[in-house]
Formats: structure tokens, sequence, C-alpha cells
């Protein structure tokens, strides 16, 4: 495997870029008019966007040997796939079962703020990465769509139910508050999602998430039960703990697997965005234990 870069090596792992590239991810995807796509618009656009590019290409080089030897075939794709919920980077990682069992309060709420403030909104990042894919991968995406969404129900949609716990715990999720490993775990995110160049790594980061998220969901729902907080107020990451089994089962089977049997190609590609995502995820509890002082 490529040896990583240490983070003062690299211009990108660091607060100021990160910072610099969440606040342009903020902009540039909110709903505007057209006068505000002024020619200063366009050349700062044109300006990250690069950026962007040598960002998410630094995190390419970290795995690219390690992708490199994962099987094209699709059985064989998926079986190596579905082992990341055992041995990828940064699963099982001790942070977790500490936040169930032992972390105070103010432990929990600096753990959820740069959770939630690393959130790049799976929903949205699942619309982006579907354009023009194939019929039966993009109606599995469609299926989680809808469930991110809560299936029409607007009490049930998953983005505004973590909204309602920031809101609960009066979290901070300001951008210049959040340490750059969860801002670059959401940019990285962001790039795969809206490059069409990155969609095979986009799906493969997606259905990284949907495999590993259901143990650390658990996790934090335990840490909140402890704490107090009711069935309604822990709703996010009891539903994440359960509903993401068969999300990452689906996402295998309808999406994953008939991609790479079409085109062993993007085997590749998933593998990569499967590992950065995964590797985004380990620094981020590497900082998090850091700053617990758990090291």
């Amino acid at each position: 495997m490529a040896t990583r870069l240490e983070h003062h090596e690299s211009q990108f792992l660091q607060d100021a870029f990160q910072q610099q590239l969440s606040r342009w991810n903020r902009t540039r995807l909110a709903p505007a008019f057209p006068e505000h796509m002024t020619r200063e618009r366009f050349n700062d656009d044109q300006r990250m966007l690069r950026l962007e590019y040598g960002f998410i290409e630094e995190l390419r080089a970290d795995v690219r040997d390690e992708a490199a030897n994962v099987p094209t075939d699709a059985d064989g794709f998926v079986k190596w796939f579905e082992r990341l919920k055992a041995t990828g980077p940064g699963q099982h990682d001790r942070l977790f079962p500490w936040l169930a069992e032992t972390a105070q309060m103010d432990h929990i709420r600096w753990f959820l703020s740069q959770e939630a403030a690393g959130e790049a909104g799976f929903d949205d990042l699942v619309a982006m990465t579907q354009v023009k894919l194939p019929a039966r991968a993009k109606l599995e995406l469609a299926r989680n769509y809808w469930d991110e969404m809560g299936r029409g129900n607007a009490k049930a949609m998953h983005g505004p139910m973590l909204g309602q716990l920031v809101d609960l715990l009066d979290l901070d999720t300001r951008i210049e508050n959040t340490v750059w490993e969860s801002l670059a775990l959401a940019n990285a995110m962001t790039a795969m999602a809206t490059s069409r160049g990155y969609t095979w790594h986009s799906i493969g980061a997606l259905g990284a998430i949907e495999l590993t998220a259901p143990d650390r969901s658990a996790h934090t729902a335990k840490a909140l039960r402890r704490i107090g907080l009711s069935g309604s107020e822990r709703r996010y990451f009891d539903l994440h703990a359960v509903l993401d089994v068969k999300h990452s089962r689906d996402w295998n089977e309808e999406a994953i697997r008939p991609l790479v049997a079409e085109d062993p190609r993007r085997a590749t590609a998933m593998a990569e965005g499967a590992l950065i995502r995964l590797h985004c995820g380990a620094r981020c509890f590497e900082r998090y234990r850091a700053h617990f002082g758990l090291e």
C-alpha cells in the first residue's frame, strides 16, 4: 500500500484548506439566481475545482496500490467489499465502545458536533451520484434516496432527524470550530458525488458508509440512551443501526454487483472510493481519540 503523506507535508490535509473547501461547497451547492453567477464567481469556481481535484487525487494516491490488487470480477469484488466491514480502515475503533460506555455529556456533545459538521448529506450525495446510471443501479439508489426522504413523510426524513439532535443538544457545527479531518471527509464525499469523473468512486464510498455505519450508530445510540435521551431524540442513530444493514445488502447486490459485471474497471474505482471514505473516517477517529486523551 502506498505510504500515506504526513499531514504537514500536504497543502490539502490542514485546517485552512479544508475550511476554504467547505465554505465553497456550501456556496456552490446552495440554490441561487442567475445574477449570482458573476465573472468572479466563475473564476473562483474554476480555481476551487482545480484545488478540489488536487485534493481528491492526493487521497487516491494514498489508496491506489491497494485498490489495484482488488478482484475485478463481480463475485470476487463483492466479497472483498463486504470484508471491509471487519477489516477496513477505522473499523471497530476503540473510540466507539468508550463513547457508549464511558464518555460524559460534554464528550458526546463535542463528538456529535464534529460528526454533524462533517455530514455532507447522504440524500444529496445519492441524488447527485445517480445521474445517468444504468437502470438497475439507478433504481437502487432511488430506493435508498426515498428511504432518506422518509418515504414522503417529512417527520421521517433522515437529515432533519439529525438536525433535531443538533438543536436539542445545542451542537456547534460551525466550520471554524470543526477539525479538518471531519471537514475533509465531507469534502471528499462531495467531490466524488459532484464530479462525473468520480461517479464509480462515489458509489464505492457511499456503499462503504452503508456497510460500516450500523456498528458505529449502535454505539452512538447506546451513548445517547445512557445520558438520558429518549427514543425519539436518539432516533437518527437507532434507525441507522438497523436500516443500513438492509441498505448495504441491497446496495451491494443491486448497484455494485451489476455495475462491476458490466465493466470490471468500475471495481477498481469503487475500491478506491470505498478506501478513501474509510481512511477519511479513520483519520477522524484518530483525531477524536487524541482530543479525548484516549491515546
